[in-house]
């Protein structure tokens, strides 16, 4: 068996529209993946630190956080907490994060932060697999802490509500990832997109299924989030769904999205 580290797969959870599900897709397909033997990362990019909340970190762990990280103020491996699921860890964030784009606005490597810092994991697991894993939860905008992220990853996985406006900002999602694989990280990718707050009942649910579809085609996963009592009542408990009730149809759904994603990896390194 080779000694080289496994390198982690590294997922951008973005979309500049707040409230579409990507702190709720963050925390639960993290969850899903750790479920079915993944090691899982997730890394809290939002100042409002939803997704570390949304854990059961509490305030005072977060003695270091990603702001500490991309200050350099401390590695990567300092700032990652154990979280109540089995296999999946998280670097919290804090609300000094939103102060890191005034701080290094003038400096050199200011995009390539977090990029360096996740190139220190995996990196004592001898073969083994420290982290399969890496999802990025980004703020709901497109400024310098997404574009850290964008330039740090493999690929972009955009939640997408089912709603009215769903289209409108993902034109200029989709130019910015054009923008950050031209200047910087040529390998950028778009992952897939998810529908998520997914309606059976309501026609505009079906027609904005069918738009996306339309639009970007194979991009779409097969699987959607649907619109789900049980997911929003989780983070409340600290929990992701999948502890707070695994048989409710979110938790299922996040399950069937975890393995759908193993699959498109497979196809990847395959091709």
């Amino acid at each position: 068996m080779s000694d080289q580290p496994i390198v982690p797969r590294v997922l951008a959870l973005a979309n500049q529209k707040g409230g579409v599900g990507k702190t709720t897709t963050a925390i639960n397909l993290g969850t899903a993946l750790a479920a079915i033997g993944e090691n899982v990362l997730i890394v809290d990019l939002d100042p409002q630190g939803n997704a570390s909340t949304g854990l059961g970190i509490d305030r005072k762990a977060r003695r270091r956080s990603t702001y500490d990280v991309l200050t350099r103020e401390v590695t990567i491996r300092d700032a990652i907490l154990e979280t109540a699921v089995p296999r999946l860890h998280i670097v919290p964030s804090t609300m000094d994060l939103s102060g890191f784009e005034l701080e290094i606005a003038q400096e050199r490597d200011r995009a390539y932060r977090l990029r360096d810092a996740l190139a220190s994991l995996n990196t004592n697991a001898h073969g083994g697999a420290e982290y399969n894993y890496v999802l990025i939860d980004c703020p709901p905008s497109l400024n310098l802490v997404t574009v850290n992220a964008m330039a740090a990853s493999n690929a972009i996985l955009v939640p997408l509500q089912c709603e009215f406006f769903a289209l409108e900002g993902l034109s200029q999602l989709l130019k910015t990832v054009e923008q950050v694989r031209t200047s910087l990280n040529p390998g950028l990718t778009i992952h897939g997109i998810v529908l998520t707050m997914y309606d059976a009942r309501n026609n505009l649910s079906g027609q904005v299924v069918a738009d996306v579809r339309s639009f970007m085609g194979e991009k779409v996963y097969q699987t959607m989030i649907p619109r789900n009592v049980r997911i929003s009542e989780a983070p409340s408990y600290g929990k992701p769904v999948l502890l707070y009730d695994l048989k409710c149809v979110g938790s299922q759904a996040y399950l069937r999205l975890a393995s759908e994603i193993i699959q498109r990896e497979r196809t990847l390194r395959a091709a």
